[in-house]
Formats: structure tokens, C-alpha cells, sequence
């Protein structure tokens, strides 16, 4: 698959060079947000006229922090919970720094716990390492020159403060999400009019960056991969954009539609069985949304929500479904909640109805937050958190927590209603 390959070499390309390299249209990109600690950072354009602009753009500045890093080794960090646009982005980026003697680690703090995921990883032998906190605390980060946040901003991993601790500067930041926060770093790439970060992963290779070969079983793999990423965020294609479409029809000519179908095959666990039988037992439904609690999960199952809320949102007459529970992470003795929303109800905006109904915590961040037809929140239980051998007490706690929330979103799903008693 040729395209206008931007070669790598061992001498910065000359600005002259990489402005001769714009196509018709396109023109320099400045640093329009730029500090001591930020020599490249992008702001996202939410212009439409300029969607056929940024990504050459894009993928120039990008080669230039390539070049400025060769040689170095990088710590790739992905969210604690890595999903399929999360993995494939990251091997993605792993793969394109290969020619620049970059030495790349995708490492996570959590696990993996949804059935496609394991697959995905299993079945490509895609690079991602799990490391517990605990066995970061041991590790000598000192290798790593600098840090690289793929479909994260840091806000959803656990390494993040020990990788900051360390002093390990960020040097590339691409998200589809929105800025949350005060990210910096020198390469910034958020454009949230996008659907999948696995998207502007392939305009790099569309531009160059990398030349996939489908004579070559890892970039077969890694383009399979990023086809996943794409159909997995996309709601599988059906809510996909002009782009998101692009994308996946420049993999279409490389990936293993094979390989593609053994992932999404792959067979539910008895464990995500016994969570959606235990959600259908527990659902609250009113005016057509479906609300239910699924108690206490092991960290490992944490998958299991997403996919409760997947099949509770099929039911008849109903077009949204919230399903939540406590996850208890034995290693570090914590607990908190995780939820999962789906919705098909075009009017319904995921984002906006969770960020009211739940609110903010002291330092004003949301504890939920979504994009179209889906969201999540994650409520850190604190001081209550943590194991119990009385069993009173943390079906008491549950109860609690249950009412609580149930309480929160039923006055927006219900207004009239008050007080919820359990």
C-alpha cells in the first residue's frame, strides 16, 4: 500500500521540506497554544471545512516529535481498562516509531476482562503489558525518556502520578475525546469530532507515517486491529463519520476480515452470564429507561457492566439502560463504582445526563461523562471503600450506594418523583 511516505532520517527535516510535502490547500500549522514545557501542541479544529486540512497537518508536527525523540525509549500509557480503539492505537503508534529507533512499552494498569479484548490480544499478539501499581513502585522507570497517552489524557490510569513522580516529561497526547483537564505536551492531538482514536491513527498512515504492507503478518495484524478500534467505537459503523468511514475503507484493502470474525466471536464467560441475569433480576424500569444495580464485582469483571448495558438497552420499550455496581480491587483493597450507559434515543445526549444527574467531585471533575448512545462514570467510594468480613455491613453499604444513584438519575428520567426509599 504506497502512499506519500514520510521517511524518517537522522537529521531534522528541514520546515522547508515539510511545507513543500502540504497538499494543495493546506498550510503551515503554528503553535497557537504553546510554552516552556510545550514546543508542539495542537488545538483541535472543530471546522468542518478543515477536516481535509489538519490530518496532513497533523502527521507533519507529528513526524517532527518523532524526530526529536529518535533514539529514546517511551512509556505508552492507555487507559486502566484498555478497549479495542485504545489497544490498536497504541500498537499503532508502537509500529510507527519503529523508524525512528524508538523503543516503545504499551503498558496498563487494570486488566482485561471483556471476551473481545482478551481475544484481540491473544489472537494478533498485540504488545500490551499490564502493570500493576504495585509492580510500577518496583520498576526503574529511568529508562524511559519520555511518556506517550494514546485514547487517554492520563485522567484514566492509575500509572499516571508514578509516571509524573518520576519526572518523565509527556511527548505525544492523541485522544478523539475531548480536553479534559490541563494536558501538556509537546504533540497534542484531541479532536473529539472524531469517533475513534484508532481513526487518526490510520490518517498518520494514510499520510505516510507508516507504509503498511500486507505482505507483513504484524501490519495485517495491527490494521485488523485498528479495523476493531473503528467498528467498536463506531457502534459498528452505524454512528461512524465521514472520516471514521474513510478510515476504515484504507484498512479494508490490508486487514484479515478472518482474524476480525474469531475476535467478535469470541464466547461471553459464565462470570458476564451471571451479571446480565443478575441485572434482568434487578432492573428498575420507568418511562422506558431501565436502571439496575448488580452489587459487588471482582476488578477483573469489570467488563461485565458495559455488556449488561448492552443487552438490557434491546429489551422492548425500552431506549436507555443504566447498569452499576461496586468493583473491589483486592490488590490495593479499594472500591468503587463503575456504570455504563446505552442509549438508542436520538434525543438522549449520554454526556450531558450524566454530567446533571451525578454532578462533580470537590476538585470539579465529573464523575461521568459519554458520547453519543453511550457513557460511563466511575464514583470512588473512599473512606467506605474497602473489604469487610460482616456481611450486614456491606450489603447495608450496598443498599446505600444502590439507593443513591437510583435516586440521582430517576430525577431526571422522572422529575415528578421525590425521595426514593429502598
Amino acid at each position: 500500500m504506497k502512499s506519500t511516505l514520510l521517511t524518517p532520517s537522522n537529521h531534522k527535516t528541514s520546515q522547508t521540506k515539510l511545507r513543500s510535502q502540504l497538499t494543495p490547500g493546506e498550510t503551515e500549522l503554528t503553535n497557537t497554544d504553546s510554552d516552556e514545557n510545550s514546543s508542539t501542541t495542537i488545538i483541535p479544529s472543530h471546522g468542518k471545512k478543515n477536516h481535509d486540512v489538519l490530518p496532513g497537518q497533523l502527521a507533519h508536527k507529528l513526524q517532527q516529535s518523532l524526530e526529536h525523540h529518535q533514539g529514546e525509549c517511551q512509556i505508552v500509557i492507555i487507559q486502566d481498562f484498555p478497549d479495542p480503539d485504545a489497544l490498536s492505537s497504541a500498537w499503532a503508534y508502537q509500529l510507527i516509531a519503529q523508524p525512528y529507533d524508538i523503543n516503545c512499552d504499551i503498558v496498563y494498569a487494570g486488566t482485561l476482562s471483556h471476551q473481545e479484548n482478551i481475544a484481540l490480544v491473544k489472537l494478533t499478539g498485540l504488545p500490551a503489558k499490564r502493570w500493576s501499581v504495585n509492580t510500577l513502585k518496583e520498576r526503574d522507570l529511568s529508562i524511559y525518556q519520555s511518556c506517550v497517552l494514546v485514547d487517554s489524557q492520563g485522567n484514566t490510569s492509575q500509572l499516571m502520578p508514578l509516571v509524573k513522580q518520576a519526572k518523565i516529561p509527556i511527548a505525544v497526547v492523541i485522544d478523539h475525546h475531548g480536553k479534559q483537564g490541563d494536558i501538556r505536551a509537546e504533540f497534542l492531538d484531541l479532536r473529539p469530532q472524531i469517533r475513534a482514536t484508532a481513526t487518526i491513527i490510520t490518517q498518520y498512515l494514510q499520510a505516510g507515517l507508516l507504509d503498511l504492507d500486507s505482505s507483513d503478518n504484524v501490519h495485517v495484524k495491527c490494521a485488523t486491529a485498528l479495523m476493531h478500534g473503528i467498528r467498536s467505537d463506531t457502534n459498528n459503523l452505524l454512528q461512524a463519520q465521514e472520516q471514521d468511514l474513510l478510515a476504515a475503507a484504507y484498512l479494508s484493502r490490508i486487514y484479515d476480515s478472518q482474524l476480525l470474525n474469531a475476535v467478535l466471536q469470541s464466547a461471553r464467560s459464565r462470570r458476564v452470564m451471571d451479571v446480565i441475569e443478575r441485572s434482568l433480576k434487578n432492573r428498575w424500569t420507568q418511562n422506558s429507561v431501565s436502571i439496575a444495580g448488580v452489587g459487588y464485582l471482582r476488578y477483573e469483571d469489570r467488563d461485565a457492566i458495559p455488556q449488561a448495558a448492552d443487552f438490557l438497552v434491546t429489551e422492548e420499550n425500552i431506549h436507555t439502560a443504566v447498569v452499576y455496581g461496586i468493583i473491589h480491587d483486592q490488590d490495593n483493597d479499594i472500591e468503587v463504582v463503575i456504570g455504563s450507559l446505552r442509549t438508542n434515543k436520538l434525543t438522549l445526549d449520554p454526556d450531558e445526563f450524566l454530567k446533571e444527574a451525578l454532578g462533580k467531585n470537590s476538585q470539579g471533575r465529573y464523575y461521568g461523562g459519554g458520547r453519543e448512545m453511550a457513557g460511563g462514570f466511575e464514583i470512588p467510594i473512599g473512606f467506605l471503600g474497602g473489604s469487610n468480613d460482616n456481611t450486614n455491613y456491606t450489603k447495608l453499604k450496598w443498599e446505600v450506594f444502590d439507593a443513591q444513584i437510583k435516586q440521582k438519575l430517576l430525577r431526571l428520567v422522572n422529575p415528578e418523583d421525590k425521595v426514593i426509599h429502598a
